[in-house]
């Protein structure tokens, strides 16, 4: 019996999304011990392992191997990848906290979700039909919309990390001239200014929901 369990859990191991998230884990290694010395190395590689992350699930539901792991270790890598992106732009830009303030803001609107979740007995963080704000039921119940945002702030932070100089610090005077260019790069940065604004809308809902949802079970508990 033992054994049999070993073998099953292995295979959990080896299901085809999760193999895909250890590419991923391995790519964004790479892109981030490179992030200095070859800038368009780096967001290929993890505009690419981003891109990985819409695979996954994919793959998940086509092979009918979802799994509890897989979904840890694909939020594990999301949240990690994007935290470090954040903290290397708030070495490059000025004001720099307010990189550290979106990667706080993402970490504890996921964290909380998740815990949420777990104490609500979902087995999914996505579940929310019973929560009562809308947008937060049209992010995770539209896929397409919830990709555009998702999407929109990793594009923005990946374009704002190429066109980091050391001799021009300062968040804004970048944007701005980004925006003045009027190319393409231009037309997709603003683009991305609208989802990355829209995604930290829901992450501050998802938050305050989320931290209502533990306040709620404890209430409960205690009654």
């Amino acid at each position: 019996m033992a054994q049999s369990s070993k073998k099953e859990g292995l295979s959990v191991y080896l299901y085809i999304p999760n193999i895909i998230g250890y590419i991923r884990v391995i790519m964004n290694f790479g892109g981030f011990a490179l992030c200095y010395t070859n800038k368009p190395l780096f967001a290929f590689l993890y505009f690419f392992s981003f891109v990985c992350d819409g695979l996954d699930g994919y793959f998940a539901r086509k092979f009918n191997q979802v799994s509890t792991f897989g979904a840890v270790l694909d939020m594990v890598t999301d949240r990690v990848s994007t935290a470090c992106l954040l903290a290397l732009l708030s070495q490059f830009y000025r004001p720099g906290m307010m990189f550290l303030a979106l990667l706080a803001l993402d970490i504890t609107s996921h964290w909380l979700q998740m815990y949420s979740s777990f104490l609500s007995g979902k087995t999914s963080h996505k579940d929310v039909r019973d929560n009562s704000n809308w947008l937060l039921k049209a992010y995770y119940g539209y896929r397409p919309f919830m990709a555009f945002c998702c999407v929109a702030c990793e594009v923005l932070y990946i374009i704002l990390f190429l066109y980091a100089d050391e001799k021009s610090p300062k968040l804004f005077d970048v944007a701005r001239n980004i925006i003045m260019e009027a190319s393409l790069v231009s037309l997709v940065f603003v683009l991305t200014l609208f989802g990355f604004a829209v995604k930290q809308v829901i992450n501050v809902i998802q938050m305050k929901s989320a931290a209502d949802s533990c306040v709620l079970y404890d209430t409960k508990r205690s009654n």
